[in-house]
């Protein structure tokens, strides 16, 4: 595995660690869900690192998800679209982390938290086989 795939999955770890020290705080529901998104993205950067395909500036899971040749069953590519919606733009640091329903309640935190450990973990079995 290349190095800077390493790297992209340690910063994707670091953020699902972040995630699952957070959960049991129901006012940070918002930055939980921020750091799942972060995650999957990290991740899948990863792999489209380790393909050796161009580098890509976006935030769009679903696209990178494409782009990364990751295959996922319609309900998981389903889920991938709700965590898609987390709002990350940073000149409102307030809207971080919120969906467009608004904050995530703690069962949906914990739901994303489960997810993305998954795929996380589904993406370094996959890495490792190549």
């Amino acid at each position: 595995m290349k190095q800077t795939t390493k790297e992209w999955l340690t910063a994707a770890e670091d953020d699902l660690l972040s995630a699952k020290k957070l959960i049991n705080e129901e006012r940070l529901t918002n930055i939980v869900a921020f750091h799942c998104q972060q995650c999957l993205e990290k991740s899948f950067k990863a792999m489209i690192e380790e393909q050796e395909k161009k580098s890509i500036k976006s935030h769009d899971l679903l696209r990178l998800k494409d782009i990364a040749n990751f295959e996922l069953s319609e309900n998981n590519t389903l889920f991938i679209a709700t965590i898609n919606e987390v709002y990350i733009d940073s000149r409102y640091p307030g809207d971080m982390g919120l969906m467009p329903q608004g904050k995530p309640t703690l069962e949906d935190a914990k739901e994303f938290i489960e997810f993305t450990e998954a795929i996380f973990y589904k993406i370094i079995e996959t890495l490792n086989k190549k």
